[in-house]
């Protein structure tokens, strides 16, 4: 059965397909290039000029991080292991909540552009300046993988020219952040988040008619144990249970959504405090269509392959590749559609690179370039932001290299962004919910959080959890009709999870590495949030942090909630949200240069005044 059975290859009909979603992309960027003027002013660039509303904003937020790490790595994570991660539908959730309701009031009256400049508003420089770079770092490796890791598995899968693919999806990405700025960024977002779902709906649709139907691909996946959705274990040592994904899943994804620029850059550009909660609302249900979608996908692949499974039978050498495999198996009879799913695919990587770049191109400008050189006009820094973008561009290819010795894609993905991510959580969760951190305690504690992340996240790269720990499930090739015996079986389904190329074999288990080190990766951020806020009290509080007098616009206050049920007053209510005032911030603070257009007869008062 499985050994007649030929996949398709990729014909001119699936390059045009692709190559049509690149210049869709680029058109966009040269669209908002000159559309209304153009990126006139650094704020037009960065920020859409404050102007944007709740919808678009929203799909852009559900492209940017469901990238291709989502595309081909939830359909192999649910192929090998099974539905579990469906769980992460209920931590969306609350990661939704917590960042509308906890991080965005307090971002967005105070009218910020980087996100880091809350953090040398409410504690010092210093502090802000960690925070960027952190950031910096973080952006630039998770960037790396996101373009490299779809290139390779459709490389090896589809024969699609490897750093051709990486070098263009790069190239474009940075062409249209570099002309269209922020508003081109949140339309290809638009754009690509279309084309993802037509990508996912094509594969569902074909698999659904060959396997007989959704009841049959759910028999199968029932059958071969995949429908395994609760696990209530409690030890924080196992990959996925019902808690480490709820728990873990939620300060992982809150470090993204909660003060992650890329992403609040986004919704702080919306035009009222309204709009921007609700694109958070409005992503959520955008989020749940992505996994649900991804989630089924994975259960076809298994009931296509439940005996002859690929990866056992060398067909395909890592899990990532698996999706693009079933591409070319189902949908070779229709020329174009295999192009479509491999659009898909760069879509999530398009939208994740460009938010990406943007971002480090608004934390350079805001945080490193505008406190040195006060006396650049507008019109300079917008030029300079462009330059951001470019440079920013390149780097992005070159860690592409790099990316090539990270191992498996969604799991390398998400412990970055534990690692780096969930210090610099709770290094805002102190300033937001503290009152009585101070700088000291800040700075400290972020110190002490970044160091366990980064020993634990090192150590389960060079030595990773055995087996037991990650609970892959058994991979068939009874079906094959091929030279492949049983004992292959049995290699394939034991082999570990992380394909790292810094493991470290052959050396004998210590208590450290099977406990230490395999805990589940998205305990990293749980880990680095926690001791970050508990060393920021207890040294601010040794420290004085009680007799420091705050302004309360810093924190979150009971206010912050109550203006939800604005809306329902009379609309004046809500004016001192809609235009981030001058007058309410103080004209004291380089931090404010950016305020709303219609102040523009200030911003000389703003520019110049020192901190």
């Amino acid at each position: 059965m499985g050994a007649q059975r030929d996949i398709g290859t990729f014909v001119v009909w699936d390059y045009v397909v692709f190559a049509g979603m690149l210049l869709i992309s680029a058109a966009i960027g040269i669209y908002y290039a000159f559309a209304g003027g153009g990126q006139q002013t650094s704020k037009d660039f960065l920020m859409g000029g404050r102007r944007m509303t709740a919808v678009p904003v929203a799909l852009s937020l559900s492209a940017s991080f469901m990238s291709a790490v989502t595309v081909l790595g939830t359909p192999a994570e649910i192929y090998r292991f099974g539905i579990m991660y469906g769980i992460f539908g209920i931590t969306y959730f609350f990661v939704v909540v917590i960042s509308a309701e906890v991080f965005l009031p307090v971002f967005y009256k105070l009218g910020i552009t980087s996100t880091y400049e809350y953090l040398e508003l409410r504690f010092n420089r210093c502090v802000r300046l960690c925070g960027t770079v952190l950031f910096i770092v973080q952006t630039i490796l998770y960037t790396g993988i996101v373009i490299y890791a779809p290139a390779l598995a459709l490389n090896q899968v589809t024969g699609f020219d490897l750093w051709g693919a990486v070098v263009a999806t790069g190239v474009v990405c940075t062409f249209y952040c570099t002309l269209g700025g922020l508003k081109a960024v949140i339309w290809t977002d638009v754009f690509q988040v279309g084309i993802m779902i037509a990508g996912f709906a094509s594969v569902i649709i074909q698999s659904a008619v060959i396997q007989g139907g959704i009841n049959g691909i759910l028999s199968d996946a029932y059958n071969g144990g995949r429908l395994n959705f609760w696990n209530f274990n409690p030890n924080p040592l196992q990959r996925h249970t019902f808690w480490t994904i709820i728990i873990g899943g939620t300060f992982t994804w809150t470090s993204i959504y909660g003060t992650n620029q890329s992403q609040v850059q986004r919704y702080i550009s919306c035009k009222s405090r309204f709009q921007a909660k609700l694109s958070l609302y409005i992503n959520l249900v955008g989020l749940w269509i992505i996994l649900v979608c991804s989630v089924f996908c994975g259960l076809a692949l298994y009931s296509r392959y439940h005996d002859c499974d690929p990866w056992t039978a060398k067909k395909v050498s890592a899990a990532d590749q698996l999706m693009p495999y079933l591409v070319l198996d189902i949908l070779q009879d229709y020329p174009g559609v295999p192009g479509l799913f491999v659009a898909c695919a760069y879509s999530g990587t398009l939208s994740t690179v460009s938010s990406s770049i943007n971002a480090l191109a608004a934390v350079t400008v805001e945080d490193l370039i505008k406190p040195r050189f006060r006396s650049l006009s507008e019109r300079s820094l917008s030029w300079i932001s462009q330059g951001m973008s470019v440079l920013y561009g390149a780097l992005c290819i070159g860690m592409a290299a790099l990316a090539s010795l990270m191992g498996t894609l969604l799991q390398a993905a998400l412990s970055i962004f534990g690692m780096v991510g969930g210090p610099l959580l709770g290094l805002f969760s102190l300033g937001i919910l503290v009152p009585f951190a101070n700088s000291i305690g800040a700075l400290l504690g972020l110190l002490a959080g970044f160091a366990i992340s980064l020993w634990v996240g090192i150590g389960a790269q060079l030595y990773p959890p055995l087996p037991e720990r990650t609970l892959p499930l058994p991979l068939e090739t009874y079906g094959c009709n091929s030279t492949y015996n049983r004992t292959d079986l049995m290699t394939a389904t034991a082999m570990p999870f992380s394909t790292s190329a810094f493991q470290v074999h052959n050396i004998e288990r210590t208590p450290l590495m099977d406990n230490w080190y395999s805990l589940s990766y998205l305990y990293f951020s749980t880990l680095g949030t926690l001791i970050t806020i508990i060393v920021g009290m207890l040294i601010s509080l040794s420290t004085g942090g009680r007799k420091q007098n705050l302004d309360p616009r810093f924190l979150l206050t009971k206010q912050d909630f109550l203006s939800n049920f604005d809306i329902f007053k009379k609309k004046q209510h809500d004016i001192s949200y809609k235009s981030h005032p001058v007058e309410d911030l103080g004209t004291d603070n380089p931090a404010f240069n950016h305020i709303e257009l219609n102040f523009t007869d200030q911003r000389g008062k703003v520019n110049g005044t020192r901190l």
